[in-house]
């Protein structure tokens, strides 16, 4: 409820096009017209995937808008108090609030410039100790608190200091196997695309949903549709996220964030903006940088001259060396370059295959079936659906991609030598 003397905005309802109409009041009306929330407009959703699938033209705003509507039907189906569920939809809200422009695209660039993810970020908005953003656009906590909640407990729920998979309720609401934030983008991402991978048995789920021990059970009923959403999510990544164009876009985004001038020390004020504001300051910038991005904007782009599929232990733990030191990728890059007859810039390697899992509460074998007195973890036990689940995000550990003039009958064996030799 909002402190004694203001005045409570009025209810509006937002038809969404997954889960029909979202209906906003008080605090979560009120949060959605702030600077903070509504830069998300600007973001895509899923990065460059529009250059594969033309419809992927949503935002994170959007995303943001869907993941608070999952999390009150969640925070409503398990029984939690009302102060506790304003808390957790105000998270959902603004989960997303620190994502760089084209969303998961610049994780790497942006963990190498800020020393932080895009969830400390959002935190840093929530709480408004985020020295890069503008103070005098800074309304999220000032809203927050005239509501009656605490920032700090709010951005908890969005970056908690201790991560975990056994989080307490509330938590586990926005981060786990089978959350909030994935409940929404699985489906708003297969909608957009036309993937039908994504298409989850979303209503099923939250029939089922129950609450057992402080932690979130699905009843034994509800088998198939968490079986589903597995699959969905599996293939999603295979056939969408890591689409081997999607990627080689945004490697070369990646490409001219890291090459442009004066990067890392200057390059701060690339992540605060929008998608068309980091493509118009590197467009403007030298070479490589500008021509990364012009060649982005004529979708021309890179090819992938050489893949691996299966990398031995000794080769895996050498390449993620170079996961940990991005100075010494570049250098790797520019070597493959320049062995193949070109530019900086001109060879680009990706090693997405090879980074260590992103969030530690997805953890498939806390998840749960069945009620308060018998709980049982599907996923734990070795066979089909564990393999599935536990299925690698991406088919190639390590791609080099080339521009395309580069990409000749001699090439593989080029790079092959290369990477043997560093």
């Amino acid at each position: 409820m909002p402190r004694a003397g203001t005045r409570p905005p009025a209810t509006k309802s937002i038809f969404d096009p997954i889960h029909g109409p979202i209906r906003l009041d008080g605090v979560a009306l009120a949060l959605i017209g702030t600077p903070e929330f509504q830069r998300l407009w600007g973001i895509r959703q899923t990065g460059f995937a529009h250059l594969v699938f033309p419809g992927a033209n949503h935002t994170r705003l959007e995303h943001s808008l869907g993941t608070f509507w999952v999390a009150g039907e969640m925070a409503g189906r398990l029984g939690l108090a009302p102060e506790l569920a304003q808390r957790v939809r105000a998270g959902a809200l603004l989960h997303d609030l620190g994502h760089p422009p084209f969303s998961h695209t610049l994780d790497g660039p942006l963990r190498e410039v800020t020393g932080e993810r895009h969830e400390r970020l959002s935190r840093r908005r929530v709480e408004g100790t985020d020295p890069a953003w503008p103070s005098d656009r800074q309304r999220v906590p000032e809203v927050l608190e005239r509501y009656g909640l605490e920032p700090k407990q709010v951005a908890e729920l969005i970056d908690p200091r201790r991560p975990s998979p056994r989080a307490p309720l509330p938590g586990s609401i926005l981060h786990g196997a089978i959350d909030a934030d994935r409940l929404d983008y699985l489906q708003r991402d297969a909608h957009y695309t036309g993937v039908a991978h994504g298409a989850i048995d979303a209503v099923r789920l939250f029939d089922t949903l129950r609450a057992a021990g402080g932690r979130i059970v699905f009843a034994e009923k509800g088998r198939s549709a968490v079986e589903g959403f597995v699959v969905g999510r599996a293939l999603m990544y295979s056939s969408v996220y890591y689409h081997k164009a999607v990627r080689a876009a945004e490697m070369m985004a990646q490409g001219a964030v890291e090459r442009s001038a004066g990067y890392p020390a200057s390059a701060r004020p690339l992540f605060d903006g929008v998608d068309g504001d980091l493509l118009a300051a590197l467009r403007r910038g030298p070479a490589p940088s500008s021509e990364l991005v012009l060649a982005l904007l004529e979708r021309r782009l890179v090819k992938r001259a050489y893949g691996v599929r299966v990398v031995p232990p000794p080769d895996r733990t050498r390449w993620r060396r170079w996961l940990e030191d991005p100075p010494a990728r570049r250098s790797l890059e520019d070597e493959i370059a320049a062995r193949l007859g070109g530019r900086p810039g001109s060879a680009l390697v990706d090693l997405a295959g090879l980074a260590p899992r992103g969030d530690p509460a997805e953890d498939w074998g806390t998840v749960a079936l069945g009620g308060p007195e018998a709980v049982v973890y599907p996923f734990r036990a070795p066979g089909p659906w564990r393999a599935f689940a536990l299925r690698p995000t991406i088919d190639w550990p390590l791609s080099v991609y080339v521009a395309p003039r580069l990409r000749t009958p001699e090439a593989p064996a080029r790079i092959r030598r290369v990477l043997e030799r560093a």
